[in-house]
């Protein structure tokens, strides 16, 4: 083989290997996070009752806003600073369902460090590519009583681990049919929950609220998408938008049908909060498009919107979370 021909093959070898590199896949191994994990429902449910308070003034006093809802919102028991805490826990503990979810969590969740350093490499990607990201001082493990999957305050996450025992848990099993349907079940997956942690920061911290049409919220939704794919640049892609692999194809496979659909509906512009909630919320599927496709549709195309336009420009991701919706949306070409 002569020297040009060794060389024309490295340089096709090269250009194949740079157009099959994920540009979100960067080295973020000298990107420092400091992040503190507690394992609130553990510390509070393995405290007898003379440790109790103990647990409780130091959780109280670490972990004051998340602990706070934990404990006044979620599980009801009432004010963190009341002086009746302690008989209030030790009375919540004795509840038979409370008994029969704590042993299912204590067994399917015995230890949490796989997650932190999922959860803590996630924010070093993010911090890689936004170096000046605010991230959480600390994130707890607890028992939301099914409030949320994660919370974020103004320094920390609450991550609600019986929201990701599975559909086929007897605790989840046992849950009323309303509000608890099928396919809210059906999501109680714990492959979501490092993903779910990231998307309540990003979209808590990072990526501003928008007040506007169905477009800009879309791609809001997008920019948040992107941010969480961008910290979890190797996970699959459905994983990321929340989505079973089937629900996933399919909506790859009819993007440019429902692009089609939202123009021709002349959608895109509308303030409707109905059809605001018809695209982007949370279902069993997306209300005015087939049915046997997944939820929240609007999410997935602002993601792809987002993803485009990062992918066709050399733009920052600072300057992402600048950028006029109707640049991004003018940007879009379906594929």
């Amino acid at each position: 083989m002569t020297h040009k021909s060794i060389f024309i093959l490295l340089s096709i070898l090269c250009i194949t290997l740079s157009c099959g590199r994920n540009p979100l896949d960067v080295d973020a191994s000298n990107t420092k996070v400091d992040i503190s994990y507690y394992n609130i429902d553990s510390l509070l449910m393995h405290s007898d009752s003379s440790d109790l308070a103990k647990v409780h003034a130091g959780l109280k006093k670490n972990i004051s806003e998340l602990y706070d809802y934990q404990v006044g919102y979620c599980l009801q028991i009432g004010n963190v600073n009341d002086s009746s805490f302690v008989s209030s826990f030790l009375e919540y503990k004795r509840d038979t369902f409370i008994q029969k979810l704590e042993n299912e969590l204590a067994t399917k969740f015995k230890n949490t460090s796989t997650y932190q350093t999922e959860i803590t490499l996630g924010f070093k990607y993010l911090k890689t590519h936004l170096p000046t990201v605010k991230t959480p001082k600390s994130i707890g493990f607890m028992n939301s009583l099914f409030a949320s999957n994660a919370f974020s305050t103004q320094e920390e996450i609450g991550i609600g681990m019986e929201r990701y025992l599975g559909a086929n848990s007897p605790s989840v099993q046992r849950l009323p049919s309303e509000p608890f349907y099928s396919w809210v079940k059906e999501g109680m997956e714990v492959k979501y929950l490092e993903r779910d942690a990231m998307a309540s920061w990003i979209m808590t911290h990072i990526v501003e609220d928008v007040d506007g049409n169905l477009a800009e919220k879309m791609i809001r939704w997008g920019k948040v998408l992107y941010l969480t794919e961008a910290a979890y640049p190797n996970k699959e892609k459905q994983i990321i938008l929340r989505y079973s692999e089937e629900d996933y194809k399919w909506a790859i496979d009819n993007e440019a049908s429902l692009w089609k659909y939202l123009i021709d509906e002349q959608l895109l512009f509308k303030l409707d909060e109905k059809i605001t909630q018809n695209m982007l919320s949370d279902g069993p599927f997306t209300p005015g498009l087939p049915e046997k496709g997944p939820d929240r549709l609007g999410q997935y195309l602002g993601w792809r919107m987002v993803k485009n336009f990062m992918e066709s420009t050399e733009t920052s991701f600072e300057d992402l979370l600048k950028m006029p919706y109707n640049e991004i949306l003018q940007a879009y070409e379906v594929e």
